[in-house]
């Protein structure tokens, strides 16, 4: 179990998970974070894929990941990975509590404002633009980052989740 505080990682405290899931396109990068981030003290349920197979689908990995962060959206944390995160992305946005947020590289604060703004539950890496250390990098990053909980950022959230129970 972990928490998220301050940037720091530690023993269970608040309950947070953290789930982890990828396509054959990501399943390189999904095993090396999950060692990086065992490494570190955190504890990880992978939702798969399990092996290597260029024959899977995405949807199969993810939206079982997404569920689970939806069950408890304040609480449960995914990370998610595919060729360019993009279907992985959009796949998890489907169910509602959760909030996806995409990075492929560029400009690190998007990672930052994902979750200060957006107070996002998943990150959507896309492995064939990021090497082991920039995904590792945003992904320690986006663990280490607290919703702002700003009267703006938290009404926005609730319209979209108010529009989501429809």
């Amino acid at each position: 179990m972990i928490i998220w505080h301050r940037g720091l990682v530690g023993a269970n405290e608040d309950n947070t998970m953290l789930y982890i899931a990828s396509d054959h396109a990501g399943f390189e990068l999904k095993e090396y974070l999950k060692q990086s981030l065992a490494k570190r003290g955190l504890k990880i349920k992978d939702f798969g894929a399990r092996i290597y197979n260029k024959e899977d689908d995405y949807p199969d990995f993810i939206i079982p990941l997404a569920k689970t962060v939806g069950k408890n959206p304040t609480r449960n944390r995914g990370i998610i990975l595919g060729g360019s995160g993009q279907g992985e992305q959009i796949a998890a946005n489907k169910i509602r509590g959760v909030r996806a947020a995409l990075y492929y590289g560029g400009p690190i604060d998007i990672v930052t404002l994902s979750k200060t703004h957006n107070n996002t539950n998943i990150l959507s890496l896309g492995a064939r633009f990021l090497n082991k250390k920039e995904a590792l990098r945003a992904v320690l990053l986006w663990i280490g980052t607290s919703f702002a909980n700003v009267t703006r950022h938290k009404r926005r959230i609730k319209k979209i989740d108010e529009f989501t129970k429809q």
